[in-house]
């Protein structure tokens, strides 16, 4: 499977929303075909380099494929688009094309069935849905009732501010149980650093 890439300063999640501004050429134009086609693209997070200009130095080789939602035209007259992760993938051969746009051969990343919130999985759910009271976040519009596994897990690793080094070592995880555990995790430390 062959996708155009967007190189960001942010690591998207499946089920989540993104809502970003679109100016640059080739940007507007692959949204433009991805509109044309019902295509997605894929969101991968910048390791070294800009989000404007020439592609990224380095990116990273794990992405989220992305679909655009909603679109409409901002005040400032730059596109705004409103994306839904969908499936994680693994980066393989790419290339960047004359207007710089990114193209990768991508291989889908196994998805584990959901299963239904545990008792230890509350402390994380009440944490959600605190989250979603934030003006920011309640703008997604993302869902937070009658979760399972798989969507309290993307849905936590996209919201908390971990670094990007840890949210994509979040998006590598199969099994939404380990990533549960791995933010749990991470939460833990955070608190540790807090308190020290």
């Amino acid at each position: 499977m062959t996708l155009p890439l967007f190189p960001l300063n942010t690591v998207l999640f499946p089920g989540c929303n993104l809502d970003l501004q679109i100016f640059e050429a080739r940007y507007l134009d692959m949204i433009g075909r991805c509109l044309k086609q019902g295509a997605g693209f894929g969101v991968v997070c910048i390791l070294d380099g800009e989000q404007v200009g020439a592609a990224p130095q380095a990116f990273a080789m794990v992405g989220c494929e992305a679909l655009v939602r909603d679109f409409k035209q901002q005040d400032n007259g730059l596109l705004g688009i409103r994306v839904q992760g969908l499936r994680r993938f693994r980066v393989g051969p790419y290339e960047v094309q004359k207007d710089q746009l990114l193209l990768a051969d991508v291989s889908w990343l196994a998805e584990q069935d959901d299963a239904p919130l545990e008792d230890d999985h509350h402390d994380l759910q009440a944490l959600l849905q605190a989250l979603g009271e934030h003006p920011m976040v309640a703008a997604l519009d993302m869902p937070s009732a009658g979760l399972g596994q798989q969507a309290l897990s993307n849905q936590l690793a996209y919201l908390l501010p971990f670094d990007e080094q840890d949210k994509l070592e979040l998006l590598a995880i199969d099994s939404p149980r380990l990533r549960l555990e791995a933010i749990q995790h991470l939460l833990d430390r955070l608190q540790g650093e807090l308190f020290a």
